[in-house]
């Protein structure tokens, strides 16, 4: 069975990038006061209520896996931006700069992780979703312990790449949960 990727991959951006945008216009950008620890954090507790989603199989509280993945994405994406933007442009962004700059780092990534499926070809298919949020949680302690050494590294990547490898692996993890059919 042959697989489209790139569109598979566009499909689940545009449900993640449709939600974020709703939630731009309710509540504008209040998401910039956060720190990019604090966004860290946001995508850690997303992680960990997956694993223990696919550990229990039960949910207390009615929200599902996908969505789940969702956040992860747009807190990436949202800690992508906070690494990027100017903390002088303010708090409040205007929704079409916020659409545009979401569009700009979402290819960024995409074009990374086409440069890594080359590489691996495309070994995630072939992957265990749990396996993807195994490796989502490993990359949130890397990002720690970047932060916790005040953005330093000896020989990794930096926080950036870690936050676009999370979000790859969520949209594999999507593509394989079906939301992109």
């Amino acid at each position: 069975m042959a697989f489209d990727t790139s569109a598979q991959y566009d499909k689940v951006i545009k449900i993640c990038k449709d939600l974020f945008m709703k939630k731009t216009r309710d509540y504008g950008t209040a998401w910039r006061i956060l720190r990019p620890s604090s966004l860290t954090d946001q995508i850690f507790i997303k992680a960990q209520r997956i694993r223990t989603l696919e550990e229990k199989k039960v949910s207390k509280v009615g929200d599902d896996v996908k969505g789940e993945y969702i956040g992860i994405i747009n807190y990436c994406v949202m800690a992508i931006l906070q690494l990027e933007l100017d903390q002088q442009i303010g708090t409040e962004l205007d929704p079409s700069f916020v659409d545009t700059e979401f569009d700009k780092r979402v290819q960024e990534t995409k074009d990374l992780m086409f440069a890594k499926n080359h590489d691996y070809g495309e070994a995630w298919r072939e992957m265990r979703i749990s396996s993807l949020t195994d490796l989502i949680l490993q990359k949130i302690l890397r990002v720690k312990q970047i932060e916790d050494n005040a953005g330093l590294t000896i020989a990794s990547e930096g926080v950036k790449a870690n936050y676009q490898d999370m979000l790859n692996y969520a949209v594999f993890a999507l593509i394989k949960l079906g939301l992109a059919d």
